[in-house]
């Protein structure tokens, strides 16, 4: 509550000193990033929109994985299976990164080519699909490597492990 008036990360603290405010709002972050860094999203106006709406999906839905598949990067909680409305969450998650992938992400790896905030507001799933050991194909799991070679995943995960201990 200190940093977010709702008192939820994330929260990215903009400005210096006494003019520094918050911005609390994960889509809210994303846009704020782009209007500095517009190679944030897609140059293509039709996959800018479907970036997008993929990002706006990951933000407004899977309620389901997030309820039952918390995030804790230095857990390891295999599942013997999953339950039918998780599932349904992992299919239609799954269905979104190989559909983006084979139709944008040919060169590059990422689900629209090159990095963007597609890829970002996936990447806490990333490690959910890691902790409860989500057999996922081929293709996701290449995208899911991708994401996990990225330095800032690697220090996301450092920071995590030095948290812990």
């Amino acid at each position: 509550r200190r940093h977010s008036p709702s008192g939820k990360v994330p929260c990215l603290l903009v400005g210096e000193g006494t003019a520094r405010w918050p911005i609390w709002d994960s889509l809210a972050i994303c846009e704020y990033l782009a209007e500095q860094n517009p190679d944030l999203w897609p140059t293509d106006r039709a996959q800018r929109a479907e970036a997008r709406s993929v990002s706006a999906e990951m933000h407004s839905g899977f309620s389901a994985l997030r309820q039952h598949l918390s995030m804790n990067i230095n857990a390891s909680r295999p599942l013997p299976s999953l339950p039918p409305d998780v599932a349904a969450d992992v299919g239609r998650i799954i269905a979104i990164w190989e559909s983006c992938r084979a139709r944008h992400g040919r060169q590059g790896g990422f689900l629209f080519g090159t990095f963007s905030i597609a890829d970002a507001m996936y990447a806490p799933v990333v490690w959910r699909f890691r902790t409860y050991a989500i057999d996922v194909p081929s293709a996701s799991q290449d995208w899911l490597q991708t994401m996990l070679d990225l330095p800032a995943m690697r220090e996301w995960q450092a920071g995590a492990l030095a948290e812990a201990g």
